[in-house]
């Protein structure tokens, strides 16, 4: 199985289809961030064009899709009234571009290496259980929340679970028929014994659901008003009636507001934050990537800083890249950037003269082609996994889930981190060294063997090890593995001779240094 390199049309047929399943996930999701931002709607779409085409093209990740980020929508809605206008925000996005441009140059993407394996897989399952309660409304018609609102406190006052609540109060029979064709039809096209014939290789199972859930709604007009879905209910896109109409939606950046300090603050805390969901996203990407492929971190900076830079110059929100079109993308088959190139081409083309025709197209099967999407990145099968391989990295794993569930990503994944760095200064502690009594001897011989590398972080367990050994006892400190012994834990061990001394133990050193730091030594 030769693996995908670069840009190339040779996996046409799973990038395209990708491509178009990105492209219906992403179209609400632009659209309800937008709205959940206090932005123009139009300014969702831009970024999720300059993410599908800019980012993509620049960037080294082949999977990874970009666009505006829910885990910004407070920051920009604060920082729009902060600001005192949406186009003096823009030149904070434009100068956050240059910021993470700058950070790609200086190779800061390695920090991107540095998230443990088990918090990284507690994010992507913690975003598939998001999915899943946040498109559960939807599906059965209840829309008061936005496609973009992640967070557990939304932004109408409501939190993921009383949203729930309510929307068995306001169940649209229509809304579930549509979501439950629209389920029913996405299983059975990833059946295998449907994969044989040309027709259910060639089609995409999410294009089919959307023409079904037109059409079924448009049936319900005509048949049963009752059951018929509209306004709110249905894709919103903005519908440019001309072409100067059309232009007219793109928005410049107020370039006079150089000299507002608030204006640097804004940009510095956009690039930061949206640096760190890249590289997150891009790392849990990789997890999901079946070849295994590796994303350059710096490029991936440099990539997603142009990709602010053109979309605060042109009107569009920051973007990132964004783990839900990217995990959409490879459960969709894409194989290369193309798939992600094709999302943005068609966002484009959508805007330009295809409004009319999505807004037919009802939330509750798009509902339900997310719901599919966060059931393949929280099945069960990863948390059983993760339980088979210790304590140490299931704990992490589900505190990550569990934490993002009740706050917000970049939250979650902090307290994620918190409790991995426990468990890694844990074995830290105990594997400082080798602990031996040598029974052969008639009074027994202890030695201590050093390890490789023994930091200030092993202080602890050394002097507990030093103080308990016992009265009359032969010890030798052996440090003959070790490449580096941190000073302070070489002072506790020559500070131990006089204890050793008072204890009537016979203390030999091997290949242990000299404290610097004593005197009269």
């Amino acid at each position: 199985m030769s693996i995908p390199k670069g840009l190339t049309f040779k996996y046409l047929k799973n990038d395209l289809p990708a491509g178009l399943v990105v492209f219906l996930v992403a179209l609400p999701l632009c659209l309800g961030i937008a709205l959940a931002s206090g932005a123009p709607l139009f300014s969702g779409i831009i970024a999720g064009i300059v993410g599908g085409t800019v980012v993509a093209f620049t960037s080294g990740s082949p999977l990874s899709v970009s666009g505006p980020a829910a885990g910004l929508t407070v920051i920009v809605f604060n920082s729009i009234t902060q600001l005192g206008g949406y186009e003096i925000f823009l030149l904070a996005v434009v100068l956050a571009g240059l910021i993470q441009i700058a950070l790609g140059f200086l190779k800061a993407g390695i920090i991107g290496y540095y998230f443990p394996s088990s918090v990284i897989k507690g994010m992507l399952a913690a975003i598939g259980i998001i999915l899943i309660l946040k498109q559960l409304p939807h599906a059965v018609g209840y829309d008061k929340d936005n496609e973009g609102d992640f967070d557990f406190i939304q932004a109408d006052g409501q939190n993921t679970f009383s949203e729930i609540l309510n929307s068995i109060n306001h169940i649209h029979p229509g809304a579930i028929i549509i979501a439950a064709i629209s389920l029913f039809v996405l299983i059975m096209w990833e059946q295998a014994f449907l994969k044989k014939y040309a027709f259910f290789k060639i089609v995409p199972g999410a294009l089919l659901v959307v023409i079904l859930g037109v059409l079924i709604n448009e049936w319900f007009r005509i048949a049963s008003p009752d059951l018929y879905l509209s306004g709110e209910k249905l894709v919103q896109l903005p519908v440019a009636n001309s072409p100067s109409e059309f232009i007219g939606q793109f928005t410049l950046p107020d370039f006079s507001a150089f000299g507002n300090y608030h204006v640097y603050v804004v940009a510095i805390t956009i690039a930061i934050i949206a640096s760190l969901e890249s590289l997150l996203s891009c790392e849990a990407t990789d997890k999901l990537d079946p070849y295994k492929r590796v994303t350059p971190r710096n490029q991936e900076l440099k990539a997603q800083g142009l990709g602010n830079l053109i979309s605060g110059f042109i009107g569009g929100l920051p973007l990132t890249a964004v783990i839900v079109r990217s995990s959409a993308n490879v459960s969709s088959g894409g194989k290369t950037k193309l798939s992600s190139i094709f999302h943005g081409m068609f966002l484009l083309i959508s805007v330009i003269g295809l409004s009319a025709v999505l807004n037919k197209i009802p939330l509750a099967c798009l509902a339900a082609l997310l719901l599919l999407v966060g059931y393949k990145l929280a099945k069960i099968p990863l948390f059983l996994s993760m339980y088979k391989l210790g304590w140490d990295q299931f704990l992490p794993f589900v505190i990550t889930v569990i934490a993002i569930q009740f706050s917000d990503l970049l939250k979650g994944i902090g307290v994620g981190m918190a409790f991995s760095m426990f468990f890694i200064l844990r074995n830290n502690y105990k594997r400082a060294y080798f602990y031996h009594k040598d029974e052969s001897y008639p009074d027994g011989i202890i030695t201590i063997a050093l390890a490789e590398d023994v930091t200030f972080l092993n202080k602890g367990s050394i002097a507990l090890t030093l103080e308990h050994l016992p009265e009359n006892s032969k010890v030798l400190i052996d440090g003959t593995k070790s490449h580096n012994i941190d000073m302070d834990v070489l002072e506790i061990i020559h500070d131990f001779r006089n204890t050793a001394a008072l204890k009537n133990i016979q203390l030999e050193f091997k290949n242990i240094p000299e404290f610097k730091g004593m005197s009269g030594h």
